[in-house]
């Protein structure tokens, strides 16, 4: 029998801890910092690169991610820890006319890192470090960087965070290229909207790899590069070597401690389990029903519950039961906040609280099990969406119908509170162009048997396909839903057999940004080094 399924467990990228408090709010004794060169980044260990090749007993591990569908054969894996490490491995692979790709924490949920034309995988993971650079008056994060590490370090050492994801093992590389978002983000926008600069490892039309940094500023001639790094997704421009933040808006001359957002002391955290057995399809639609109706009346960026994050994570009947999960700032409001969400959300759904308490921020971001723990052993498959509005009648009967029906316990839908302040930015400012919804639906299956993978593509495939079923089987932008998360990669969408809807995969990822993507492409990337199957083409 399955084990309770958990949040982490299913390899998710997504959410990090709820409220917090003002941004401008008085900052600490300046903590350690590095400071460096714009060509190399933030000083790193000076350990020579080196090269891991089959027969070599680190190789198994390196060539493999949390997707066990997917197991790399590269000749080599080249682990780098310093920019002109990056540059030089780049250099040779182009060179020799061999593939690279580029493996920061490995979460990728499709092939774009290992798969069998690729001879060379660039592995950043041992560039980690986290520090104030006192040059460029930003946080320097290195692509290798884990979330957890990154909250604990700019926690520790300047009581600042940054609006990213809830998994704590999840690299900065891939996560932050993506738009990188998470329960703060209702509060504070994606993390993307605090990037500063960039330096990314290129290869220019006479195929010279090169460090390039792009800033923020409109003036700088990199700046495209910079708006395509702000949810343009990993491995379409080149390799990031380091990423620099500062919130917009906050000038060079502040403290470190005023730079970026301030999390709160507390968090108010509780969940609350929905039995399979007591529900009736009725009731499961009415809670769905519910909580997209909440999501939808609760997404302004001055609303009092701007700082409350929550998962709606429906289970399959034969996984038992499902859960809804929250967290929101401890105050002198968060109990009755918190009971008047429940209360709109669960109406007369039975249900029971099976967790409620007070723990430090900290706890909640890196090890609370509502939104952590994992196994990087599973084979899996997900799909995404983002909701203007919360589902049609037509839509939680499909929800319903099919995860009724499905026949198998390890599968999750999660339905995360979105909006807030992530929509007070305009969709062309950024590459992250969905500004405007409510609630952020991930679809996801997860199983270990290799000989299940076409039943288990076949499930969720067709609850995919049902739920969106008025729009030819995916969520296209219009007025009710608005397109697909990159980081929550879907290959089926490039698929007329699985997306029917006439609209391209680009435009569900990106939307109208996806032009000025293309153009960043052919300056940054012309000879198409860095591509997979739904890399930005030229």
């Amino acid at each position: 029998m399955l084990r309770k399924v958990s949040r982490r467990r299913l390899l998710l990228t997504a959410g990090a801890t709820a409220a917090a408090a003002p941004l401008a709010a008085a900052a600490p004794a300046l903590a350690t910092s590095w400071p460096h060169s714009p060509s190399t980044g933030p000083a790193g260990p000076r350990v020579r690169p080196f090269e891991v090749s089959r027969g070599d007993t680190r190789y198994p591990s390196l060539v493999r991610g949390v997707n066990a569908r997917f197991v790399g054969d590269p000749d080599a894996v080249v682990i780098a820890t310093r920019t002109e490490h990056v540059v030089s491995a780049v250099q040779q692979a182009v060179d020799a006319g061999r593939r690279i790709s580029v493996r920061s924490g490995g979460h990728c949920y499709e092939n774009f890192v290992f798969r069998p034309e690729i001879d060379t995988v660039i592995d950043v993971s041992r560039m980690d470090q986290v520090s104030f650079d006192e040059e460029r008056r930003a946080f320097a994060v290195r692509p290798g960087a884990l979330l957890g590490r990154i909250y604990e370090t700019l926690f520790r050492g300047w009581g600042v965070t940054l609006p990213g994801g809830s998994c704590p093992d999840v690299g900065a590389g891939g996560h932050f290229a993506g738009g990188g978002y998470g329960p703060l983000s209702r509060r504070f926008g994606l993390t993307i909207d605090h990037l500063e600069a960039v330096e990314v490892v290129v290869v220019d039309g006479s195929g010279k790899a090169k460090a390039v940094v792009a800033t923020r500023d409109p003036d700088d001639p990199h700046h495209e590069l910079w708006w395509a790094h702000t949810g343009g997704g990993g491995g379409n421009f080149g390799i990031v070597t380091t990423y620099w933040f500062r919130s917009s808006g906050v000038g060079p001359d502040a403290a470190p401690g005023d730079m970026l957002p301030r999390p709160p002391a507390e968090m108010l955290v509780s969940s609350v389990t929905f039995d399979w057995s007591s529900l009736s399809s009725s009731s499961f639609q009415a809670l769905v029903a519910n909580y997209g109706e909440w999501c939808a009346q609760h997404s302004g960026a001055d609303d009092p519950y701007a700082t409350l994050f929550s998962q709606l994570q429906l289970a399959p009947a034969a996984a038992g039961s499902f859960t809804l999960t929250t967290q929101l700032e401890a105050g002198a409001q968060a109990t009755a906040r918190l009971d008047d969400f429940l209360a709109a959300v669960t109406g007369s759904v039975p249900h029971v609280e099976t967790d409620r308490r007070v723990l430090p921020w900290m706890h909640t971001t890196t090890g609370w099990p509502g939104f952590s723990g994992g196994d990087r052993t599973t084979r899996f498959k997900a799909k995404s969406a983002y909701h203007r509005t919360g589902f049609t009648s037509a839509q939680t009967e499909a929800l319903y119908r099919n995860l009724a029906d499905f026949g198998y316990p390890g599968a999750l839908i999660m339905l995360t509170t979105f909006g807030g302040a992530v929509n007070t930015v305009d969709e062309a400012a950024t590459a992250s162009a969905h500004r405007d919804s409510v609630l952020k639906p991930h679809y996801i299956g997860f199983w270990t048997d290799p000989e299940q993978d076409a039943e288990q593509f076949g499930r969720l495939r067709t609850l995919y396909r049902d739920v969106y079923a008025d729009t030819g089987g995916v969520p296209v932008p219009d007025e009710r839903t608005d397109g697909c998360f990159i980081n929550y990669a879907d290959a089926d969408l490039a698929d007329p057999e699985q997306n029917a809807s006439g609209v391209p995969w680009s435009t569900l990822y990106y939307k109208g940004n996806y032009p000025q993507l293309q153009r960043a492409k052919r300056t940054y990337d012309p000879g198409n080094v860095f591509t997979h199957a739904l890399g930005i083409r030229p």
